[in-house]
């Protein structure tokens, strides 16, 4: 027994031995300039628990393509200077001088460039060094980030997301403040819009001009009127130098933007921008943007930024995509009192928390750093965004706090197209399904706490608990005359009342650029006006309600503040900038 332990001993010795002489040679080149393997973190993508325990259907073609973009994190100090810097109209405003502070430095993108050219990517970097992107295999981006993807079956409807927690060097997580695209767990964004054709419209197709929507309709001179437009007009103010970017998630049909452009003897520009790959169709959405905007500010610019909302990844990093784009193109631009306008939103619960999150960093970057007004749609399921009856819930991204969220009402005006009366725009004939037709949506958001500013009679009530409360203004969104697929159409939802609130700003800071060299922005503007005594900057809804939340005097869940009183809104602008 003693001899056989000698024996085994003599041997385990002999095989360290050699196993020392094969390593060492190793161990000598790591310490002579030889890299460790890096150090390997993994990202949460914030998508809830429950859905990345459903059951899985099996693998994601390697084939897939993926657009991905990484949100970096900000530097609140940073953020602030660069948001504090005085506006400079008429000159370049140079903000990429401040990207290197507000965003990633150039080592540390150096290092993410060599990470991702392992695999040959193709990186795009934002102007203010806050966001990446790329597009790549599904296959090329699991080997690099040590993970598969899989299709999940959950709550009636698939999506995909890594199998494994994706992982990538810790000097890379340690910069991200959010990444998406690695799945499409968000329910797509929806457009708040219903178009209907009344029996008695003139249709003669693409062949002859068109210019005979239904009578009963609201033309942009009843909405120009009613709201005091038409004041701004007399000024020639009709958005001469000024930009209304549209963010769209389907395309439109030139014949009718031409159609209609003709009617109405419109003098801007019009350009439109792809982003991520061309819309595969029209819907409606994008037309009744332009043509709200045209309407009523004929002489503007106006910029789509358009992405395919059919395609199978995740839509809300396409739609980051088309907000970095508006950012990129204002970087040198942004004392121009540019506005944006989104018709687009999701049930709060259906949006993972990255997806909230990166469209939230760009949003602040677009009010904060490029002094733009956001305006986002409320959603037109009223108080119940989830398209559930009776389950209250909010719309993002009209629910964060960077954004103007905008409900709708029904507006009645007399035979000089002035104001007669308004009341809040909601229909409950089919409680059983939505079909953007139920109304303005509002309520309290459960993803943000009420900020600061959200202070005006009325905003403490009965309902209010401490949350952000949606919308903060209204305007009509019913019964509209819009030319759509060779046809006039009524078209109603929020959708439309977001762009002609976008498009009442943009007049707005023509006046105060023109007048007083400089401009007001950010969603705290809209509180600030409704804080003078006797402003009278906007018509009061009291009538009606959004099927939960009744219309009061003062601030409500259904109309917000209310619908823009624009000359009388101008003026305190102005004063307050004076």
């Amino acid at each position: 027994m003693i001899s056989l332990w000698k024996a085994s001993g003599a041997k385990a010795v002999h095989l360290f031995v050699l196993l020392l002489a094969l390593l060492l040679p190793l161990a000598l080149l790591v310490g002579c300039g030889q890299p460790a393997p890096p150090a390997l973190e993994s990202l949460n993508l914030g998508i809830p628990t429950a859905a990345l325990q459903s059951p899985v259907k099996g693998p994601l073609s390697d084939a897939t393509l993926l657009h991905v973009g990484i949100t970096f994190k900000v530097d609140p100090h940073v953020l602030s200077l660069v948001s504090q810097q005085p506006l400079r109209l008429g000159q370049s405003s140079n903000l990429e001088q401040f990207a290197r502070q507000l965003g990633i430095s150039d080592s540390t993108y150096q290092k993410i460039e060599d990470f991702f050219n392992a695999k040959a990517l193709t990186l795009k970097l934002s102007k203010l060094r806050t966001h990446l992107s790329l597009q790549a295999k599904a296959g090329t981006i699991a080997r690099l980030l040590h993970t598969t993807f899989v299709l999940h079956q959950y709550k009636g409807r698939t999506f995909y997301a890594p199998a494994t927690p994706p992982k990538v060097p810790t000097f890379l997580a340690n910069t991200i403040d959010a990444i998406t695209g690695l799945d499409n767990y968000s329910a797509p964004p929806r457009h708040a819009l219903d178009i209907t054709y009344p029996q008695t419209s003139h249709v003669l197709g693409h062949e002859a001009q068109d210019c005979s929507p239904d009578d009963q309709t609201l033309l942009p001179s009843d909405v120009a009127t009613a709201y005091g437009y038409n004041t701004l007009y007399q000024h020639s103010l009709h958005g001469e130098q000024m930009t209304i970017n549209l963010v769209e998630t389907d395309g439109s049909y030139q014949d009718d933007i031409q159609n209609y452009l003709n009617c109405i003897q419109f003098k801007g520009h019009l350009s439109v921008v792809n982003v991520d790959g061309a819309p595969s169709d029209a819907e409606g959405e994008s037309t009744l943007d332009i043509q709200m905007a045209a309407g009523l500010a004929p002489a503007a610019s106006i910029n789509v930024y358009q992405t395919d909302g059919n395609a199978d990844g995740d839509t809300w990093t396409q739609m980051n995509d088309e907000l970095q784009q508006v950012i990129d193109a204002n970087t040198n631009n942004a004392s121009s009192g540019s506005v944006v306008s989104i018709s687009l939103g999701i049930d709060e619960a259906d949006i993972s928390s990255d997806d909230a999150r990166v469209l939230d960093s760009s949003l602040r970057q677009l009010t904060q750093v490029e002094h733009m007004t956001v305006f986002v749609a409320s959603g037109d399921c009223g108080a119940f965004a989830d398209e559930t009856f009776g389950d209250l819930s909010v719309s993002f991204s009209a629910s964060d706090p960077w954004a103007v969220a905008v409900g709708g009402t029904e507006l009645s005006v007399d035979g000089q197209h002035n104001h007669a009366h308004e009341v809040v725009w909601s229909d409950s004939l089919n409680p059983f399904e939505c079909n953007n037709s139920w109304g303005s949506g509002g309520g309290n958001s459960s993803l943000y706490t009420r900020p600061a500013w959200q202070n005006a009679n009325g905003v403490n009530n009965r309902y209010s608990q401490n949350d952000r409360q949606v919308p903060d203004v209204s305007a009509v969104a019913d019964n509209l005359a819009v030319y759509f697929d060779g046809e006039w159409g009524a078209v109603g939802g929020t959708s439309a009342a977001a762009p002609i609130w976008a498009t009442a700003q943009a007049l707005v800071n023509e006046d105060t650029i023109r007048h007083l060299g400089s401009f007001a922005y950010a969603p705290q503007l809209f509180y600030s006006a409704a804080d003078k005594n006797g402003s009278n900057a906007y018509f009061d809804i009291t009538r009606g309600d959004n099927l939960h939340y009744p219309a009061t005097p003062g601030w409500d869940f259904a109309t917000g503040l209310g619908t823009p009183n624009l000359a009388r809104f101008d003026q305190i602008v102005s004063d307050t900038l004076a």
